[in-house]
């Protein structure tokens, strides 16, 4: 796919999607119809993040230039097969714009929109804080920023989750660097046996108030990003532990009667690992059923897997791979209506890096894996995103280049004929 553009109407092309057979595996021919919609984001455009509103309104976020040494956090609104004219969250300087490390919005069900976005705090290299801001009428305006932590370190604060926790409250989840040690100008020294990653939660009210922040876990990875969902039971929040020997397993924290349980693993790949991949979970639910997608590199053998819950988190059935043997991992996973699982990952392909998809069917078996993109293995090419409304499947990603652009589809669901 080329990335021309025509000024003023929408690009419609309809595309077949190569099918990638599963490594040792024979695969059903099938194709999906995509229809690639001209971006609303502007070039040097980077970092889209998408989710869904209750009433099935989808939103896409960005980050873009906005002049010298200057930022916009952006957002636009998919309108059947196109997507609205942009507006603007918050635009400033000193913001701490990385490729891993992406701001989010969340549409909470009295129509209040949430977004946050990262700011400098300091020299460091990493020194920045979260800023969170709220809109009531549909994101024309924007209340002024608040920081969800309020521990005034000049230390690293982001890779951050929200979700709706009631109709009017948002949930906030972020990895915290107030315990890490000061070093020469505030550089966080990442992989240090000394300086420890912690995971954090409040709540950011319907008038703007943050309730007291609780520790969920005291020692984590510490750039992998996290992830959340809630279940009929309440929210789950996946996230890569690290232990004392440097084990760096997926874990998950849930919110259960009322309060948070101890961190468990999901599965206990053994992967020791002196610094963080930053490579972080993807977790999706619906009702009891919980699925979790991540990559591993354990026994010097890159996965991805998936694991499914039936008990809103408390156990996981045995992880089904779902890589084709030469995954780059920055995984997302939806569940969808029939119970199964859609995985999307990057995998090294014969031509470069591609964004590859999957399902997972409830059962445990794996469908033809799809090719929705090619990309690349560089940094600067980010994290795939994607989310469904009904039978159509949304995906963003960051097409590298001078300039980069954020580029975006939509895929039908259809039926395919699994693999074992």
């Amino acid at each position: 796919m080329t990335k021309k553009h025509s000024l003023g109407w929408l690009l419609s092309v309809i595309l077949s999607i190569t099918i990638i057979p599963v490594v040792g595996q024979e695969s059903h021919s099938s194709s999906l119809m995509l229809h690639e919609m001209e971006s609303p984001a502007h070039a040097g455009s980077a970092e889209p993040n998408l989710s869904v509103a209750a009433d099935g309104r989808v939103f896409l976020t960005w980050i873009e230039p906005a002049g010298v040494k200057q930022h916009a956090l952006r957002f636009a609104i998919l309108n059947k097969d196109r997507w609205s004219a942009p507006r603007t969250i918050a635009e400033g300087t000193g913001w701490f714009v990385n490729w891993a490390d992406f701001p989010s919005l969340v549409a909470l069900p009295d129509g209040q929109l949430v977004a946050h976005w990262l700011v400098k705090s300091g020299d460091g290299a990493y020194a920045y804080n979260v800023n969170l801001a709220r809109s009531l009428d549909d994101g024309k305006t924007w209340s002024k920023p608040v920081v969800p932590h309020r521990d005034g370190t000049q230390t690293e604060h982001g890779f951050v989750s929200l979700l709706a926790w009631t109709k009017q409250s948002t949930g906030v989840v972020w990895l915290d660097g107030r315990k890490f040690t000061a070093k020469e100008h505030g550089q966080a020294d990442h992989g240090s046996a000394t300086d420890e990653m912690t995971l954090r939660f409040t709540t950011l009210g319907s008038t703007g108030q943050l309730a007291d922040e609780v520790l969920l876990d005291s020692r984590v990875c510490e750039c992998c990003q996290t992830s959340a969902a809630m279940t009929s039971e309440g929210a789950v929040i996946v996230y890569r532990d690290r232990s004392e020997k440097e084990v760096r397993d997926i874990f998950i924290v849930r919110f259960h009667k009322g309060k948070w349980s101890k961190p468990q693993a999901v599965y206990a790949d053994g992967w020791e690992i002196q610094g963080c991949p930053v490579n972080g979970p993807s977790v999706a639910a619906a009702g009891r059923r919980v699925a979790v997608a991540w990559f591993t590199g354990a026994n010097n053998t890159p996965r991805v897997k998936i694991a499914f819950s039936n008990d809103a988190g408390a156990t996981f059935n045995q992880p089904i791979q779902v890589d084709a043997g030469k995954p780059l991992g920055r995984v997302q996973t939806l569940m969808l209506a029939d119970g199964s699982a859609l995985v999307s990952w990057m995998e090294q392909g014969l031509n470069g890096a591609e964004i590859r998809v999957r399902r997972i069917s409830a059962n445990g078996s794996r469908h033809p894996a799809s090719k929705v993109a090619e990309s690349s293995s560089a940094r600067s090419s980010g994290f795939p995103r994607m989310t469904r409304i009904g039978n159509e499947v949304v995906f963003a990603w960051t097409q590298t280049g001078s300039p980069s652009r954020v580029r975006t589809l939509v895929a039908k669901l259809e039926t395919i004929a699994p693999t074992r």
